[in-house]
């Protein structure tokens, strides 16, 4: 992993990502063999806050630069599915009446990554014009939605323009354990292979 642009000052990490972004090499999917164009941008949980307003920042940037970024927020799709439902005032209302273990079933069965997000998040995508996504709100949403099984979710659905997952952890490499997301450098989400680090990536 590139430590330097991961710790670097917030102004340099949003100009190579833009950089990233708007070149020729990302946008028509060059240099990643056969894999999905799934990327992870890794920073440190305490930078939540920071982050959220780079990603917003980045988007108004990058539709000046003629790139129109379709934002999926986990939270916000969760809410959704929920609100669909029925259950999520109810779920708010009464969380301290429920343990924590109760809750998390409650809201994975509500929010089931093969059944109810992906086919959720496939309608986005379909009813937007964009050259590339972001995912986000993957803390908020854990551990009820591992960032994991979302992407092998969206392997099928969003193979066709670059998914970038901003991701408040560590995404790590290692020729004895392979590849890893390390949620808020902590909690070993699970192991996924099939991601690169955009900050590896040449501008």
């Amino acid at each position: 992993m590139n430590r330097g642009l991961q710790t670097a000052p917030i102004p340099d990490r949003f100009e190579h990502i833009r950089k990233v972004i708007c070149s020729q090499r990302f946008q028509r999917m060059e240099g990643i063999g056969n894999e999905v164009p799934f990327f992870v941008v890794p920073y440190c949980p305490t930078e939540e806050n920071v982050m959220q307003g780079l990603q917003q920042t980045l988007i108004k940037r990058l539709k000046k630069d003629g790139i129109h970024v379709l934002e999926i927020n986990l939270y916000d799709v969760a809410k959704e599915l929920a609100d669909e439902m029925g259950d999520w005032d109810f779920w708010i209302e009464n969380e301290a009446n429920h343990d924590k273990e109760e809750l998390k079933e409650a809201l994975q069965s509500l929010t089931d990554a093969e059944s109810k997000l992906a086919p959720a998040i496939e309608a986005k995508i379909q009813a937007a014009e964009f050259e590339v996504m972001f995912l986000t709100g993957i803390g908020e949403v854990f551990p009820y939605i591992r960032s994991h099984t979302v992407l092998n979710n969206l392997q099928r659905i969003a193979k066709d323009r670059p998914t970038i997952m901003f991701f408040p952890g560590d995404y790590s490499h290692s020729l004895e354990e392979g590849a890893s997301l390390d949620l808020f450098g902590r909690l070993r989400d699970d192991k996924y292979y099939r991601a690169f680090n955009l900050y590896e990536r040449e501008t």
